[in-house]
């Protein structure tokens, strides 16, 4: 299975050659055009890496990057510059950037960064779950919302974890209460499910891509991160 990397470039040469070199190498690209496009497909699903340009026709990557780092704090990143050493650069590090590379740039230049900085980092997408704007870190077992950690029971926790590891499916009632109570021999009630799934909502602000289905289940499904 490749690697597969996000890529924000509004260069679509640059984009084309680099898309082209490193799937040559077993390495996916996904290119967007906009940082607004790059963060929606971040929200979607995480890559291994990202790869952002400084200079973007929607705003510089500094606070792109800010961003990603508020919600997966160990998702490498690397940037791309024209100034070389230069206040981008400081900034780009403070923003939480991994490591940069200067433009123009020789193809083989970037391949071994991106493989220096995978193999540091390993693969870390498989540690974040996220849909709309609600985020897990499962390694840590932390529940964040926008860029703020929700206080969740472990109850709470693993009704989520179902609901987010079963993305775009209906998961109903019935597995729920399996999942989560009964594998662990709490035999609950079903309205102790409902109240469970209320609790969970309020904390997370009553979140639109938590769908319920009724009398069938509940449904997680993306919606657009807020600006």
């Amino acid at each position: 299975m490749m690697t597969e990397i996000y890529y924000a470039e509004d260069d679509s040469g640059i984009a084309d050659a680099v898309k082209e070199y490193l799937e040559r190498k077993q390495i996916k690209v996904a290119v967007y055009n906009t940082l607004a496009d790059l963060r929606q497909a971040l929200a979607r699903k995480l890559p291994a890496m990202v790869l952002l340009d400084w200079n973007m026709p929607d705003g510089q990557g500094d606070g792109l990057c800010r961003w990603i780092r508020g919600n997966w704090k160990e998702l490498p990143i690397i940037f791309l510059t024209v100034r070389g050493e230069s206040p981008d650069i400081v900034s780009g590090f403070e923003s939480g950037a991994d490591d940069y590379v200067v433009k123009p740039f020789a193809l083989e230049v970037l391949h071994s960064r991106v493989q220096a900085l995978l193999r540091r980092s390993g693969n870390v997408s498989g540690q974040y779950l996220s849909c709309g704007e609600i985020a897990m870190d499962l390694n840590r077992m932390i529940v964040t919302c926008g860029l703020e950690e929700i206080s969740v029971s472990a109850v709470e926790y693993q009704v989520l974890l179902c609901l987010m590891r079963n993305k775009g499916r209906i998961v109903t009632r019935e597995k729920l209460l399996e999942q989560v109570w009964d594998i662990n021999g709490n035999y609950v009630n079903d309205n102790t499910l409902t109240v469970t799934v209320k609790r969970l909502r309020d904390k997370l602000g009553k979140p639109l891509c938590l769908k319920t289905v009724r009398s069938v289940g509940y449904r997680m499904e993306d919606t657009l991160w807020k600006e």
